[in-house]
């Protein structure tokens, strides 16, 4: 081995070089995520999780409650995106900090090891780039949180740890119902021994009471969770290779293909780590058989992403670990100059591509808000004809403002906050990013007047509809949206669903 290569292989190990450029990496990446989520503009998804925070609840229409939670607690201090994301900032920060600290018990000899394994971490371009604040925000936080306690657990078999465990899954189902995939794991991992049983019954004892207050919500409300998430979005879902091929594909550049081909090589090591394996090998093996249905979205897979890579760091040595986090840090370069290129250059820059239309679209939310206020009547109410432009022409105007139509399966927010008999009579001002047919509309009004406005070089539409029959829109619309959306199961007890109750509309058999 000649001298370079000695040195490097030194460098790699060295314990107190690994610690510094972990510090250095984990302040970078810091203020890159501080600048991103300051600037970049607001998303649809995020305006609609906004007014979840602005109406607290017990739960929403599509997901449990803790995003709404967490959004109330974070718009206290302010409503800018900076605010709104500030722990989304942090998330993958903190997530680094635990993957060091396990990998440094698990391997205590190694600390160079531990280092490396985070500055890894902390520069994929998921941890680095992903700062939206969604339901996968409280999620991915507490199935860590959840991991954590339970491969502690298992290092010292302390019952106090499974009890961590089981608040934080629990935590975790109040925000996503992918969490039950890790309860899927502790199950696989813990049913094969008398103490194992021990264990899972007090993870269950400890999440069942949080998990409680998401299926009392539901059983009140029309179920809208279950409907949303088990039938409502399943109902067009067939077989199909193309999309078991777009997850592995997606799962190949999630974990970089250089850690992709090192997990591989692991494979033989799996059952040394067991605790650590079924955390992952679990959920993505449940993935990947869903997959054969439907496409897997790539914020699924991220919860479970933390502890992969915990696995690859007990099979790395620290130069591996090294030459991946170099590795990684140039595969995320390009992505955040994309991002910093979306932020910084004018609208004009995209005007070939298709991006061009949504840039406008988000960049000029807030004016687009100002001109719809201009001339409107006395008493009259702005609305949109979609969900993502209702939520972020919303969160820019500061108030809630519905969506006017059918709607699809998602986002149905509307269905529990908004009464359209208080509209009855009333003139409304329809916003939308294509143009409006009035033939569409005129049914629900006594005269509708289409107009159009220019921002940046693109055209928006938005009709004033007079006297809204409020009779005409119960029988078509909102009957269709209870016949397609509200069809709950028999076996599942309803004891109120505010929607068919408002409307006076039979529950759908």
């Amino acid at each position: 081995m000649n001298l370079n290569s000695t040195r490097s292989l030194y460098a790699g190990a060295d314990p107190v070089r690994a610690r510094q450029v972990f510090k250095w990496t984990f302040g970078i990446t810091l203020l890159i995520k501080l600048w991103l989520a300051a600037y970049f503009p607001m998303t649809g998804d995020e305006a609609f999780f906004y007014q979840w925070g602005v109406f607290p609840d017990w739960g929403y229409s599509d997901h449990p409650p803790m995003v709404g939670w967490l959004l109330f607690v974070l718009n206290s201090f302010s409503s800018h995106p900076l605010s709104l994301r500030f722990f989304t900032v942090l998330l993958w920060s903190l997530i680094a900090l635990g993957l060091v600290d396990l990998l440094r018990r698990i391997s205590p000899f190694q600390e160079g090891v531990a280092y490396w394994l985070g500055t890894l971490f902390l520069v994929l371009p998921f941890s680095l780039l992903l700062n939206l604040v969604t339901t996968d925000t409280p999620l991915i936080f507490f199935i860590f949180l959840s991991g954590y306690c339970f491969i502690r657990g298992t290092m010292s078999e302390k019952i106090l740890w499974y009890v961590g465990a089981g608040i934080f899954l629990g935590c975790a189902l109040l925000s996503k119902y992918f969490a039950g995939l890790l309860a899927i794991a502790y199950f696989v991992y813990l049913c094969r021994t008398r103490r194992g049983w021990l264990n899972l019954i007090v993870i269950a004892l400890c999440s069942a009471p949080l998990f409680a207050i998401t299926i009392a919500f539901n059983a009140h409300h029309c179920w809208s969770n279950v409907m949303f998430n088990m039938i409502n979005r399943n109902e067009n879902a067939s077989w199909s290779l193309y999309t078991v091929g777009e997850y592995v594909l997606m799962m190949f550049y999630l974990i970089t293909p250089w850690v992709f081909v090192k997990l591989l090589r692991s494979a033989n090591m799996m059952a040394q780590r067991g605790a650590i394996v079924v955390l992952f090998l679990v959920p993505f093996a449940l993935f990947l058989l869903l997959s054969m249905e439907k496409t897997i979205g790539l914020h699924w897979v991220l919860g479970f992403m933390p502890f992969l890579f915990l696995f690859v760091g007990t099979c790395s040595s620290a130069e591996d670990l090294r030459k991946y986090a170099k590795w990684t840090a140039w595969f995320s370069l390009p992505h955040f100059l994309f991002l910093a290129a979306l932020i910084l250059l004018p609208t004009t820059m995209w005007k070939d591509y298709a991006l061009h239309d949504d840039i406008i679209f988000h960049k000029e939310a807030k004016n687009i808000v100002a001109n719809l206020r201009k001339d409107l009547p006395q008493g009259a109410a702005i609305m949109a004809r979609a969900y993502t432009p209702a939520a972020l022409l919303s969160y820019h105007a500061d108030e809630y403002l519905p969506t006017f139509g059918q709607g699809k399966f998602h986002a149905r927010q509307d269905d529990l906050l908004v009464d359209f008999k208080t509209y009855a009579g009333k003139t409304i001002r329809i916003f939308d990013r294509r143009a409006i047919n009035p033939a569409e509309l005129e049914p629900y009004f006594a005269t509708v007047t289409v107009h159009t406005m220019q921002l940046d070089g693109m055209t928006f539409w938005y009709a004033d509809g007079t006297d809204f029959k409020y009779d005409v829109y119960r029988e078509r619309i909102l009957k269709t949206v209870a016949n397609m959306y509200y069809r709950i199961p028999s076996f599942l007890p309803v004891y109120g669903c505010g929607f068919l109750e408002r409307y006076d509309i039979p529950r759908p058999q």
